[in-house]
């Protein structure tokens, strides 16, 4: 059965959350349907978060400041560009294209926002507004020569890449560097919550899973769709709430080198949560998501089921190009200034970071959660190679490895499947 006859047969997408092995059926009849789906390729980002286990044991003895409070909050700073970049390409990967342009479009974004606010002294919300309308711009620029034009976005996003580190050039200038001087953006990446703020996150977090859950339940109860066992919705809620409750408690320890205290959760945490939920509503509960998903899996069965396969490339590159202005914005509160260079050397991580999570390079397959997963991977060999002072070139090293595995993974399990299927 193809990707669209599957679609098409429920008012919901065929989702890792929403069914299990497709009928009804007690706890352990799932956990085997899950199991053989494992054992026949379909591992999603079980092999990322398997690699993530092993590097933090790996650099915890290697290292005694890996596991520190400190360093965990830093990693999760570092880590935040790179998952929400991640998240941006999910949405043009699942449709087998690729946008080799989404870091260079975020720093010609932060170039205009930056010019407009210093220079031209705009206020900072409307030059803001003004940068990301250049990223949706691009995006649709983009969606145009792929989806109209027909070339590939791979020819593309590729002449962007080279073109727009020359506009960024005109813009700032060689040797051009602006100081960001907006506080509540340097917050962003800069600034903690209240000791209360991470619990009362927690809280919203738990209440929203579990608020979806009995959501999709009752709207396929109606629909005459079979759902999960009841257990799984528990399970997960009790997983996210333990550990939630041991990064908010690890967080919220005085993680400072002085005497002024450092403590709470990064308002950076939040943020990211967020913008993950609405993405992975997006895509899965849906009819965009949906299409996305069947245009991955057959991009002729989807279209002669009557799905305008035009406009949902068009957007998911508008989708990319937008979010891809927000990694580089966080890239940007983070260290504080912008110059010509910024986004010009993340975008083969990202790519590196969403297919190390588990989305398929081929199309149809991966969910917004395995990029943020891969890049949080990502992350953390980096950090750990950096606190046992290693060459930055092992560091490249270690990550092409890692995206060689990575890709052989995905198509291996693909000749296993059998071919396209969701994550």
């Amino acid at each position: 059965m193809s990707t669209i006859e599957r679609t098409n047969a429920s008012p919901d997408p065929v989702s890792g959350d929403l069914i299990g092995s497709g009928v009804e059926g007690g706890l352990r009849d799932q956990i085997d349907a899950w199991w053989q789906r494992v054992r026949g390729g379909e591992m999603g980002a079980l092999p990322a978060v398997g690699g993530l286990v092993v590097l933090t044991i790996l650099f915890a003895i290697l290292s005694p400041y890996f596991l520190t409070a400190g360093n965990f909050a830093n990693l999760l700073n570092q880590a935040a560009s790179l998952v929400m970049l991640g998240m941006a390409l999910v949405f043009v990967l699942l449709l087998g294209e690729i946008d080799l342009s989404a870091g260079v479009t975020g720093g010609v974004a932060m170039a205009i926002f930056v010019v407009l606010a210093d220079t031209l002294h705009w206020p900072w919300i409307p030059a803001l507004l003004v940068g990301f309308v250049a990223g949706i711009a691009t995006g649709a620029l983009i969606g145009f020569f792929v989806s109209r034009v027909g070339i590939p976005s791979f020819v593309v996003t590729l002449g962007l890449f080279l073109g727009y580190q020359g506009l960024a050039l005109m813009i700032i200038g060689p040797g051009g560097l602006f100081q960001v001087q907006v506080p509540e953006l340097i917050a962003i990446q800069n600034n903690n919550l209240p000791d209360w703020g991470g619990w009362v996150m927690l809280v919203v977090m738990l209440l929203v899973s579990a608020g979806t859950a009995f959501w999709d339940r009752r709207r396929r109860t109606r629909a005459g769709v079979p759902n999960r066992a009841i257990q799984l919705v528990w399970i997960k809620l009790a997983v996210i709430a333990v550990l939630g409750g041991v990064v908010v408690y690890f967080l919220n320890l005085d993680r400072s080198q002085s005497v002024i205290p450092v403590h709470g959760v990064p308002i950076i945490v939040p943020v990211v949560l967020v913008i993950l939920w609405i993405g992975t509503f997006v895509l899965d509960r849906t009819k965009f998501g949906r299409y996305v998903y069947a245009i991955g899996g057959n991009a002729e069965a989807a279209r002669r089921s009557g799905v305008k396969v035009r406009w949902v490339k068009w957007w998911a590159f508008v989708i990319c190009s937008t979010l891809a202005v927000v990694s580089a914005l966080f890239s940007v509160a983070r260290i504080g200034s912008v110059d010509a260079t910024v986004g010009r050397d993340i975008v083969l991580s990202g790519v590196a970071a969403a297919v190390v999570g588990g989305v398929s390079l081929f199309g149809g397959r991966g969910r917004l959660i395995h990029a943020a997963i891969g890049a949080v991977v990502i992350a953390a060999i980096t950090n750990g190679l950096g606190l046992l002072n290693l060459p930055a070139g092992i560091n490249l090293l270690v990550t092409g490895g890692v995206l060689i595995l990575a890709a052989t993974v995905d198509a291996v399990s693909r000749l296993r499947s059998g071919g396209n299927s969701r994550g």
